[in-house]
C-alpha cells in the first residue's frame, strides 16, 4: 500500500513546526537563565571591585569556551554547563565597566537607560520577527561584512589609544555602528530559529546573548558620552 503523499507532507510540516517551537521555547528559556547568571556575576564582580585586567582574562577565557569548547559539546548535556560558564564569565567581565559608569554623577540613571533601551530594542525586533515570521537570512552577508569592518575599526582605535592617539568621535561612531549591527543580528538570529536555520538551542542562545550583550555595552557607552559633563 502506497503512502499518501499529501498526508506525508502534512506530517512533515507539523513535525517541522513542533521542532521549531521547541527550539524557540528552549532558547528563550535558556536565554533568560543565562542573563540572570550574568547579572549575578556582574554584581559579584562589582562588589569585589575587580579590575580591567581580571575582566580581560575572563573575557578571553569566555571566547575560548565559545569558539573551541561549545562547538564540540553543543549536542550534549555538557554544552549547557559550557554556556552557563561562558555567560558567567561575560557577566563578571562587565563588572568593572558598570562600576566606572556608576561613579558618574548620574551613573545609575545611565545604566538603567541602557538596560531599558536594550530591552526595548530586543523585544521590539524579536517580537516583530515572531509575529511576521519573515525570513531575514538575506542579511547574513551584510551583517558579517559589517562585523568585520567594526572589528577592524575597533582594533585600529585600540592601537591608536596605546600610542596616545585618542579619537572620541570615532569611538562614538563605533558604538553607534555596533548598536545598528546588533539590531540587525537580532532580526537575523531570531529569523534563523523560526525558519529552521538554527536547530540547536544552545547555539541559538549564545547568538542572541551576544546580540544583547554588545547592544547593552554600546548603548551604555553612547549614553555615558551624552551625559558626561
Amino acid at each position: 500500500m502506497r503512502d499518501n503523499p499529501v498526508f506525508s507532507s502534512q506530517t512533515d510540516a507539523t513535525d517541522s513546526v513542533l521542532s521549531t517551537n521547541k527550539v524557540l521555547r528552549n532558547t528563550y528559556m535558556m536565554l533568560a537563565m543565562t542573563l540572570m547568571v550574568s547579572a549575578i556575576t556582574a554584581g559579584l564582580a562589582m562588589w569585589m571591585n575587580l579590575g580591567y585586567g581580571s575582566a580581560l582574562i575572563m573575557m578571553l577565557t569566555a571566547i575560548v569556551l565559545i569558539c573551541f569548547v561549545l562547538p564540540r559539546t553543543a549536542n550534549s548535556s555538557s554544552g549547557i554547563y559550557v554556556v552557563f560558564a561562558f555567560t558567567a564569565l561575560m557577566g563578571a567581565a562587565l563588572g568593572p565597566t558598570l562600576n566606572y559608569y556608576l561613579t558618574m554623577a548620574n551613573g545609575g540613571e545611565i545604566v538603567m537607560q541602557a538596560l531599558g533601551g536594550t530591552a526595548l530594542v530586543f523585544f521590539s525586533l524579536s517580537g516583530y520577527v515572531l509575529t511576521t515570521r519573515k525570513d531575514f537570512s538575506f542579511m547574513g552577508g551584510f551583517l558579517m561584512t559589517g562585523l568585520v569592518v567594526l572589528v577592524m575599526v575597533s582594533l585600529a582605535l585600540m592601537l591608536g589609544s596605546m600610542f596616545g592617539y585618542h579619537m572620541p568621535a570615532a569611538s562614538l561612531a563605533l558604538s553607534a555602528g555596533i548598536v545598528l549591527l546588533m539590531s540587525g543580528f537580532i532580526l537575523f538570529d531570531t529569523s534563523r530559529i523560526i525558519n529552521g536555520g538554527e536547530t540547536n538551542y544552545l547555539m541559538a542562545t549564545v547568538a542572541l546573548y551576544l546580540d544583547i550583550y554588545n547592544l547593552f555595552t554600546s548603548l551604555l557607552h553612547l549614553l555615558g558620552v551624552m551625559n558626561d559633563d
